[in-house]
Order: C-alpha cells, then sequence, then structure tokens
C-alpha cells in the first residue's frame, strides 16, 4: 500500500505546483480583467487590444459595445472585452 502512495506523491506534488504557478493566477488575472472591463465609464481614456487610444464616449450596455472617440470626429465602436486596459490620468 505505501509503495503505491510512494509512486503518486510525485505526479500530486507536481499537480499542487502546477495549480499555485499557473492555474491560480491566470484565475486572478481573468477576474481583475473582468472587474476593469464591469467600471468602464463614459469619460474613461483607453487602450484597445488593438493598440488604439481612446475615450469611452457612449456605452450600450444590451449589446455590450463601446464608442470611442479617437480623434476630433473619428468615432469607433468596438466591443468591451476589445478594451485592454484603462489609462490614468
Amino acid at each position: 500500500m505505501q509503495e503505491g502512495l510512494g509512486m503518486f506523491l510525485p505526479f500530486i506534488l507536481l499537480l499542487v505546483l502546477f495549480y499555485f504557478l499557473l492555474i491560480r493566477p491566470q484565475q486572478k488575472q481573468q477576474k481583475q480583467r473582468q472587474e476593469m472591463l464591469g467600471n468602464l465609464q463614459k469619460g474613461d481614456r483607453v487602450i484597445t487590444i488593438g493598440g488604439i487610444h481612446g475615450v469611452i464616449k457612449e456605452m450600450d450596455e444590451e449589446k455590450d459595445t463601446l464608442v470611442l472617440r479617437i480623434a476630433d470626429n473619428v468615432n469607433i465602436k468596438i466591443n468591451r472585452q476589445g478594451v485592454e486596459s484603462v489609462q490614468e490620468d
């Protein structure tokens, strides 16, 4: 019985290590991203995943889209998931 447990102990330790080094940090990062996307407001300066800088002009909660002003009289419509980060003023 002890031999079987001794044989699986390295595998179990590897799984625990894998969880703490890969899975848990990824879950934490996903949670922070969802929180950031949920807190977006009109007037926030954002950077899209494609690297476009803009200011949120309109938000459509139903369709989960945003309208960004990227230059004078230039607006684009993107999905909320396309926002990578919010710039601090």
